[in-house]
């Protein structure tokens, strides 16, 4: 058994979003070293955790992580969609996560630098202490980020958007306020397939790179949507008859969003580190059905 703990906890979050923000706080600090359950709520916004130093178990899990960079300070891998950074409420079906299965392919405790979305695949970053990670998300926003996403529609010409996006009630924000967001999206590739999906008797397509500014929740996926070029895959916020063919005619059930690349300056050398994510074998195969030439 672990220790009971009681934490104190933001008044302006409520159910899942509040558990999951305060968890995130948590994981923030002790990393894998402890596995986080939440318990139950208490009164005047506290919640109470129980906190359980686990053992490392190489078997875990019957997959195997790609790990694209590691030293002796931060490590980062290749993360499948579908897969969760950390344990979360929201997603109660989940059993493996990220954060514990880094943490026993490498026989160390690691503390999550960032997250990614569970549909989002790609590079995700964690360092070997929490000071580490620490003085890395301090600079996050001079760290460049890059991610590849098929949409529908042409894009035939870079563009940036710059569109203030609101919190979102479900992940404990406030939806009356509003957050400055820019994305740049530039076109990669482009592609017409002999399939009515909507109204006309072709259907185009756009691979785009996409480079957030910012880290809001869901930027990207948001911003798509605003100039009507919607990820396919997405259930939230694009199109469901889009989603439906590439699930029935091309095998594909995921979000077609993958984080590509990471540039940090390195928290220890202060070197510029730059990862680079493969696409993931079904998103891979995708793309080269699809006659596109993965850069």
């Amino acid at each position: 058994m672990g220790d009971i703990v009681n934490v104190a906890a933001s008044p302006s979050l409520g159910g899942g979003a509040f558990k999951n923000e305060m968890l995130y706080e948590i994981l923030r600090v002790v990393g894998s070293e402890y596995d986080v359950c939440f318990l139950r709520p208490l009164a005047h916004n506290r919640c109470r955790l129980a906190i359980i130093r686990p053992h490392f178990n190489s078997e875990s899990s019957g997959m195997a992580l790609t790990i694209l960079y590691q030293d002796a300070h931060i490590v980062a891998v290749n993360k499948p969609s579908g897969l969760l950074v950390h344990k979360s409420w929201v997603a109660k079906d989940a059993k493996e996560f990220a954060l514990q299965m880094v943490r026993d392919q490498v026989g160390e405790f690691v503390y999550p630098v960032h997250r990614l979305d569970r549909p989002t695949s790609g590079v995700l970053l964690f360092a070997f202490s929490g000071e580490l990670a620490g003085i890395i998300q301090a600079n996050w926003q001079q760290s460049e980020k890059t991610y590849w996403a098929l949409v529908r529609g042409w894009l035939t010409d870079t563009v940036l958007v710059d569109h203030a996006l609101k919190g979102m009630k479900d992940y404990g924000q406030d939806e009356a306020t509003s957050q400055d967001a820019q994305t740049e999206f530039k076109p990669l590739a482009q592609i017409e397939i002999d399939a009515s999906i909507d109204r006309y008797p072709k259907s185009r397509f756009s691979w785009i790179e996409a480079t957030p500014k910012q880290g809001r929740t869901h930027q990207i996926r948001r911003h798509l949507k605003h100039i009507s070029h919607p990820i396919i895959g997405d259930a939230r916020y694009g199109k469901g008859n889009y989603n439906r063919y590439f699930a029935h005619e091309l095998d594909c059930q995921r979000l077609l969003l993958h984080a590509r690349r990471l540039v940090i300056n390195h928290p220890v050398t202060a070197k510029k580190i730059e990862i680079n994510a493969p696409l993931e074998s079904h998103m891979g195969a995708l793309f080269t059905r699809l006659g596109f030439a993965n850069r």
